[in-house]
């Protein structure tokens, strides 16, 4: 039960291997290389792996991570660079809207100024000057109204024609929401200047 093969028996196995064919061996699976010892894999996973033996270390790991991946955001949102963007601004759907919102004055970029003008303006106990605030109030508001409106069906026209087969949902809604910010503060920074149309 436990003794070795006879020579024959050997003879006979390597005989019916030898009649098989030979099958292509599996390109997931190369070999021609000598099998590593178990200690070096087992080093190279570690190396690999770094996975802390804590909670307290997972969680200083785990916040550098955060820190480097926000770092990379943000310089991404200074210089344009798509690779590293947050979802909500990537794609070159949301590029050209981007660019199309920053090559074209808008109203609503000047609201904020224009909202501390009139702040200021209904603090005057002089009751024309307070009446003159609220035109104000009224006219700013039906015109970013009126300009949001008109971004929204030109920019839909130039996205239909320029991408006719990309998923275009949120995009007008992305672009209008630019517009409400001074255009030094947008973020990703604009990447054309006024009038250079994308």
């Amino acid at each position: 039960m436990f003794r070795s093969r006879s020579k024959d028996e050997q003879a006979a196995t390597a005989k019916v291997t030898a009649d098989q064919p030979q099958q292509p061996r599996d390109p997931q699976a190369p070999k021609g290389r000598p099998t590593p010892k178990r200690s070096d894999s087992q080093s190279q996973r570690r190396a690999r792996a770094h996975t802390p033996t804590n909670r307290k270390d997972a969680a200083k790991a785990q916040r550098e991570a955060r820190r480097a991946d926000m770092a990379r955001q943000r310089e991404a949102l200074a210089n344009g660079d798509e690779r590293y963007l947050p979802v909500r601004d990537k794609g070159p759907v949301r590029r050209f809207a981007r660019d199309y919102v920053d090559s074209r004055w808008c109203v609503a970029e000047f609201f904020l100024p224009m909202a501390v003008v009139i702040l200021v303006l209904t603090m005057v106990r002089v009751p024309s000057i307070q009446s003159i605030a609220l035109l104000l109030w009224l006219v700013i508001i039906v015109l970013i109204v009126l300009d949001s409106i008109l971004i929204w069906f030109r920019l839909s026209k130039r996205l239909q024609e320029k991408f006719p087969n990309e998923n275009l949902k949120g995009v007008k809604a992305y672009a209008v929401m630019r517009t409400l910010q001074m255009r030094r503060m947008r973020l990703p920074k604009p990447q054309v200047k006024r009038g250079q149309r994308p």
